[in-house]
């Protein structure tokens, strides 16, 4: 892995970027994101509950949070490449390896490893691209990169509504979007960002802002919420739509609405921090973010269902987007530690969220309850990001 960086010193941005797209489809898309389009069809034929199904995810990020305690303690920069390309393979083990068998304690460990697939490409990769961008002098956003968490979303969404046509059997479906996986690994592999001088300049490191302990713990406590919001939504949005009789079957449509709606997303969101200020951006996402969890809690139309997917995707992609790059650009010389470090928080809520939504489902036997206290959440969230101290400007290319 490591000869790669030789050749690697002569990939052009377009390369970079899209080799960045493709990891995040198949540690993101394809090692978390397939879960929950395949969810019904998993429950249905093999009887796993409500409860269980909440406890493989937060399995899931349970993984994706010991990946970013990880993360937030590798300073050498090869290791951190290295481990960025093992989870590139691991990604499309853990998808085929749901399909061996239907025991609770083997998907639980698949979905753990997919969790430290995540971690990985949401920040070793995310990490070792947006250094790439500082130190080519470019503009140090993550906008274009995460196109990749929208694609994933979508390639998970049309995968699943074909393979259920095609192949109905469960253990089918995770087998083949595996396979599909392979499409993106080939570039993701070959347009690795290449391995990082192991330490900034020190004119990069003087230029730096600095973020204060209040700011880190502020930025956490948000991030925090942010996670909680997205994880109920990433894992419970197609169940949530085929609970309700007449929405039966239009499950993968509206998880494909949240891919499509996050795909534009990242550029928008860009563009308001460049208009708002990173703060101000954040606040605007975190609202928006928090009506579209209201608007199935308040309604169980189609209509509903359809804008509160398109809302969520919307907002959860600028919400990531804003924040890890926010906090990348005050640690030029190891942007991907930073991350790791405010992600912790988000993680620890993607482990409590999903178990807690789970029993509140089952227990009810309706979502709604679980939406009305995400709201909650988010709500409270805003709140505590809307005392961040002022930040500085985005250093421009």
């Amino acid at each position: 892995m490591g000869s790669l960086s030789t050749s690697s010193s002569a990939l052009k941005p377009w390369q970079v970027i899209t080799g960045g797209i493709c990891g995040l489809v198949l540690t993101i898309g394809l090692a978390r994101f397939a879960y929950t389009p395949l969810l019904p069809a998993l429950q249905a034929q093999t009887g796993l509950s409500d409860a269980a199904a909440g406890g493989l995810a937060a399995v899931n990020y349970a993984g994706y949070m010991s990946g970013a305690l990880a993360a937030a303690w590798i300073d050498d920069a090869r290791w951190r490449h290295r481990l960025y390309s093992a989870g590139l393979w691991m990604a499309l083990l853990c998808t085929a390896l749901m399909a061996v068998s239907a025991w609770w304690p083997a998907w639980a460990l698949w979905r753990y490893l997919g969790g430290l697939c995540g971690a990985t490409g949401m920040l070793l990769g995310s990490g070792l691209v947006l250094g790439w961008l500082m130190r080519q002098g470019r503009r140090p956003e993550l906008g274009l990169h995460f196109i990749g968490l929208g694609l994933g979303i979508l390639v998970s969404a049309v995968g699943a509504w074909v393979l259920q046509r095609v192949w109905p059997l469960w253990s089918s479906q995770w087998l083949a979007l595996a396979v599909l996986g392979l499409v993106f690994f080939v570039p993701a592999w070959a347009w690795r960002p290449p391995v990082p001088p192991s330490v900034a300049t020190a004119a990069a490191q003087a230029a730096a802002p600095t973020a204060s302990k209040r700011w880190m713990w502020t930025m956490a406590g948000s991030y925090f919420a942010a996670g909680w919001g997205f994880v109920i939504s990433a894992t419970f949005t197609v169940a949530i739509v085929e609970r309700e009789p007449a929405l039966a079957g239009q499950g993968p449509l509206a998880w494909a609405l949240v891919g499509l709606a996050a795909m534009p997303a990242v550029f928008l969101w860009d563009r308001v921090a460049r208009r708002l200020g990173d703060t101000r951006a954040l606040l605007l996402a975190f609202g928006l973010q928090t009506l579209s969890v209201v608007l199935p809690a308040l309604s169980g139309s189609l209509a509903a269902a359809l804008l509160g997917a398109v809302g969520y995707g919307a907002t959860f992609i600028g919400i990531v987007s804003l924040t890890l790059a926010l906090v990348g650009r005050r640690s030029p010389a190891n942007p991907g530690k930073a991350m790791a470090r405010l992600t912790l928080s988000y993680g620890a809520a993607q482990i409590i969220a999903p178990a807690v939504a789970g029993a509140m489902a089952q227990a009810s036997g309706s979502f709604r309850g679980a939406l009305w206290l995400t709201a909650a959440v988010m709500a409270a969230g805003m709140a505590v990001l809307a005392t961040l101290p002022e930040d500085a400007p985005a250093p421009q290319a």
